[in-house]
C-alpha cells in the first residue's frame, strides 16, 4: 500500500512517462495482463489508455488490471491510468514512511 507522499511522487514521475497499452474494445484480456505484468516488472510504472470503444470504465480497467498483478493503482486521470509494483531489482526510490 503506497502513501500519500509516496503516490505524489509517482505521479510527478508519470507525468513523463508515453503510454504504452491502450485498452479497446476487447478489454482487459490474458494477453493483456501478462503483457502489463512484464512491462511492471521492466519499467516498474505503466501509463495505461482506454479507447472510446471500451466497454468497461477506466477505473474499473484499472482495479481488474491492479489485481491481477499485484500492482499499486497510483492515479487515474479521464481515459489514463498509472500503475506502479515493485520489481526484484528497483530502479524507482520511494520516498520513505514514517515507520521506515
Amino acid at each position: 500500500m503506497l502513501t500519500s507522499k509516496q503516490r505524489a511522487y509517482l505521479r510527478s514521475m508519470a507525468n513523463g512517462l508515453e503510454t504504452i497499452f491502450h485498452i479497446g474494445k476487447s478489454g482487459v484480456t490474458p494477453e493483456l495482463t501478462d503483457a502489463v505484468d512484464n512491462a511492471l516488472e521492466a519499467r516498474e510504472l505503466v501509463k495505461i489508455n482506454i479507447l472510446d470503444n471500451c466497454l468497461m470504465g477506466t477505473r474499473e480497467a484499472a482495479q481488474i488490471i491492479a489485481e491481477r498483478t499485484h500492482a499499486d493503482v497510483v492515479q487515474v486521470i479521464g481515459n489514463k491510468f498509472v500503475l506502479y509494483r515493485q520489481a526484484k531489482k528497483p530502479s524507482i526510490e520511494l520516498p520513505k514512511t514514517k515507520k521506515d
